[in-house]
Parts: C-alpha cells; structure tokens; sequence
C-alpha cells in the first residue's frame, strides 16, 4: 500500500471514528402537568364541547400521547422526562388523586421524574403511593425522606438511562419553597440546592459523562443554577410555568436559553406544550449542539382514542357535578398567572369579596388571597361549577382569625417580596388598598396601607389595632410565606369550601361584571436582571 493511500485510509477512518463519537439525543420533556388529563381552552380551564367543536382546545393526555409518538418517530435517540407538579389542578386530581397520573406516564413511556412541590399537597402518604405505582424513577437531590415512613427510600437523588449506547445521568432537584408552599411534613428535610453538585460528582464518578438536571425550581434559579453548578449539561425545568420558544409571542425567553454554555428548556404548563430539545454531544460528553421548540398541542394533533375514552370513563362521576351552571359573568374573568401574581387582578378581587361577604357579620373587615391558590380564568357567558373548582381547585376551607395592623402590613410585605418570580405569595385582597414599589428591596416595598372603615369609609392602618382577617386555611397556617399568621389570635380554619363560596358569591351577583379598581397600586421597576453570558 502506496503512503498517500494509506494516509487517505488512516484519515477516513479517523473521520468515521470521530462522527462516532458523536451522540445526538432529542430530548422529549413536560412539567406542571397539574391532572389536565382533559383538554384545555384558553383559559386553561376544562375545554366545553363549544371549544371543542371550534376548534380552540389544547393539551389533554389523548394529544400528549400523539406528539410523544410522533416526536420517538422522528428522533435517533431519545428519552421522555418530567419536572414535576403532576399532582393538583383539575376535578380528576380532587377525585383520584394520583392514580391516573400513575396509569398514564408508564404508558407513555416517562424514564424520569423530578418531585415537585405538589407532590407533597396531601401529604407523604399520597406521594408514596404514587411512587410505589408509578415504578419509575422519582427523583430530587435535596429532599432527605429518610426519617418519614412513607417515602424513605422512595426518592432517589439521580438515575441513569441508557439509550443509544449511551448513559444518560439525571439529577432532580425540589424547590425550598415546599415547606411553605405544600405539606410534605415534619419527617422531610429540604436542604439546599447545591446538594444536586454532589449527585452530579457522584455520576461523574461512575463514569457518566452526559447528565441532565431535572429541576422544579423555576426559570430564574435554573439560570443561577447554571452559573454555580459544575458538571451539568442540560437543564429541563418547571415550577414557574414559563414558556421558552423561538417562535411563541410572549415568551419569557429563547428555547433554549444558553447560560454558561448550559441549554435551559422549559415547556409552559397544564400540557398544551410538549418540550422537544435536541443536544448533540461530543465524546467527552459536552454539549456541541442545541435546539429546539416546544410543540404547540393544538386541534392539529390529534387525540389517542383509547386515552380520550379511559379519561371519558373516568371523568363520568364528575360530569353532573362539573356541568352544572352556577351563575354568569357578563365578561371574562382575569385569573391568569401573570396578573394574580403581580398586580392586582380581575379573579383576585373577586375571590377576596367573595371570602369577605360571607364572613362580614363576624365582625371580619379585611380579606387576603393568595395568588397561587387562583388557577385559572373564567370565560364570559354561563359558569359552571367545574370552571370554578378549576379556578380553586384545592380544596381550601375559609379561615378567620384576628391580628394587629402591623401583622398584617408585614403579610403584604411578604406578598410583594417576590414578585419578580410570580411567587404564589401576592396578596390579592378586599377590605385594604396597598401600594407597591418595586424599586425598592423586598421588605420595604409596601406603603399607603388604607383599611375600609364603617364598610364606606377609608382610613390608614392602625399598626397596633387588632382587625379581623378571613384567608383560606393554607396561608393561615403559613403556607406561601405567611408564617406571621400561624399564631394569630382565634384562628378558625374549618369554614366553608372556598370553591362553594365563590360559587355562592357569583350566583347572588349575577350576571358578574368583573372588575378591578386600583385598590392595589404597583409602581416602580424591578432591578433588571443580568444579562445571559
């Protein structure tokens, strides 16, 4: 053999070994699932037949199931995982709990799943039988289980997948706000998030070179988390609800957003996207390629049959229930993520009225709603009783209690300390008009407290009087931040649904004209964030 034609061969060969090396894997990603089992409208309450028959519906497990097929078709490699929150969100999650998410993920062929912090709303019991039935990976580096019977030894930090000849680290991770946003327990410690650095070592060790960090802490700490963390390849993210797309308008940013050489994705919520991220890897396992889009569940995909007809099955003990007609709006309802947990908001007013009308003969003048506890809108036209258990979907009971002006000025301090990250904590609320600027740090940012004196008369806050305060039974025992309720004074957190209530509330002032009237004053701008590298 002549030199040239040897070197020709050699240089052949080496070429071939290199695009050996290279590993593509698409990769196939949902979160904040929240039971949507049923298709969707707009609004993201439960499609009706109206929105069906026109062609306005999204999401729904029978179309989840058809972009996952059809995406597995046109990838090399790939593998399915989710961020978290299937639990809570819809009738089905009230009546079965997580059974139907645990039927339907092994069917679809999930690999991996990070806990999210709804996962923990009923408890650790609930959350492990979940786990025992689901038989796949249930993962988050920063919860310790180990001391709480139901779930010691149920979550695993990391697992591995193989696929293509390949191993596929991933890592889950848990946002720190569980304990105050859920009930995971005494028995359950959530440390810090750069517990996820020793999991991802520790696949290092094992020699796995590609890891992907299954995260349900939000888009703003997944950036930070691509910053602070060593070894990471690929973030798939929840908890925040954002949309990243190249091609949606309103997205919060691009899909995916590099940070640190890390690719971020994230996928909306509720199903009406499916992620598709495809990463190319060179032989030591870093990322060379990145790209993508969220694909848009819309009346083009069509439904698996057989799933739309075993939700059908199983949604039928809901359907007298969800279908009745309650009242009417004379125009939609705001109840949207951006407005409930940044400004004051259409569903946030009516809510807090709704709460403040039924308890006003008990000496009750002021009332506060959480943000996080509003799920949806309201479309214009006849309600019915699901639409609103879509809007309250958790069953909150409402609560009274009596504390001092100051409390409840440092409870609308907590609201706005993080509106930058839609955090569920806003105070939406009736009874109070409250400014905020955003210029300022958190804590300091509340001013012009007035309260409602005489039921027609507005006058600053007493910070040493005691008025009386109704909220839903989360928030007065301390959920989203309001520890400063949990030792008021003659707290009953055993009233009526909050559901029922708002139901009750629309039925006596229909048609509703929904409303806002500036009694939440929002000036100022928040610092602006750092730009990605």
């Amino acid at each position: 053999m002549s030199l040239r034609l040897w070197l020709t061969t050699a240089g052949v060969a080496l070429l071939a070994t290199q695009a050996a090396a290279d590993f593509t894997l698409t990769i196939l990603h949902t979160n904040d699932f929240h039971d949507r089992f049923e298709p969707i409208n707009g609004s993201d309450s439960t499609c009706s037949e109206e929105d069906a028959a026109a062609n306005e519906c999204f999401g729904g497990i029978g179309r989840l199931i058809t972009a996952v097929n059809d995406a597995r078709g046109r990838a090399e490699n790939s593998i399915l995982v989710d961020a978290g929150d299937q639990f809570q969100g819809s009738l089905l999650y009230t009546q079965y709990k997580g059974a139907m998410s645990a039927e339907f993920m092994p069917q679809l062929g999930y690999q991996a799943m990070a806990v999210g912090n709804h996962e923990f709303d009923d408890g650790p019991a609930v959350l492990g039988r979940f786990i025992d039935a689901l038989k796949i990976p249930v993962l988050s580096a920063n919860i310790d289980a180990s001391r709480e019977p139901e779930l010691a030894g149920k979550i695993a930090k990391s697992t591995v997948i193989e696929v293509g000849g390949e191993r596929i680290g991933v890592v889950g991770l848990t946002t720190l706000e569980t304990p105050e946003i859920a009930a995971p327990g005494p028995n359950v410690n959530f440390v810090p998030y750069d517990a996820a650095q020793q999991a991802i070592d520790d696949l290092t060790g094992q020699g796995v070179n590609k890891i992907i960090l299954l995260s349900h802490a939000g888009y703003v700490e997944d950036q930070a988390l691509a910053q602070q963390l060593t070894g990471v390849d690929v973030i798939v993210g929840g908890h925040s609800h954002t949309l990243l797309s190249n091609t949606e308008e309103g997205a919060a940013g691009p899909y995916p957003t590099m940070v640190n050489n890390v690719p971020i994705v994230t996928a909306r919520s509720y199903g009406k996207y499916l992620g598709e991220l495809t990463v190319t890897f060179d032989d030591q396992g870093n990322v060379t390629a990145a790209s993508g889009d969220p694909i848009l569940l819309d009346a083009s995909v069509a439904e698996d049959e057989a799933a739309k007809a075993r939700v059908a099955e199983l949604a039928e003990p809901l359907n007298e229930l969800r279908a009745k007609v309650v009242a009417e709006t004379a125009d939609a309802v705001d109840g949207e993520r951006e407005s409930c947990r940044a400004v004051e908001c259409e569903m946030g007013n009516l809510v807090a009225e709704a709460m403040l009308d039924r308890v006003k003969d008990q000496g009750v003048t002021i009332a506060i709603a959480n943000g996080g506890g509003l799920r949806a809108s309201i479309d214009a036209g006849p309600v019915t009783m699901g639409e609103v258990l879509t809007v309250l979907p958790f069953q909150n009971t409402l609560s009274t209690f009596q504390t001092d002006g100051q409390t409840i000025v440092e409870a609308l301090e907590n609201g706005a300390s993080e509106i930058e990250e839609q955090a569920g904590r806003f105070a939406q609320v009736a009874g109070l008009e409250y400014s905020i600027d955003l210029s300022k740090p958190a804590g300091s940012r509340v001013s012009d407290v007035m309260v409602l004196v005489g039921g027609d008369a507005w006058a600053p806050i007493d910070p040493a009087a005691t008025y009386g305060v109704v909220t839903n039974n989360y928030v007065r025992q301390g959920g989203d931040g309001f520890e400063m309720f949990i030792d008021a004074q003659n707290p009953y957190d055993y009233g009526p649904d909050l559901a029922d209530v708002t139901a009750e509330y629309l039925a006596a002032h229909q048609p509703y004209t929904p409303f806002v009237d500036g009694r939440i004053t929002v000036t100022g701008e928040l610092p602006a964030a750092p730009a990605n590298p």
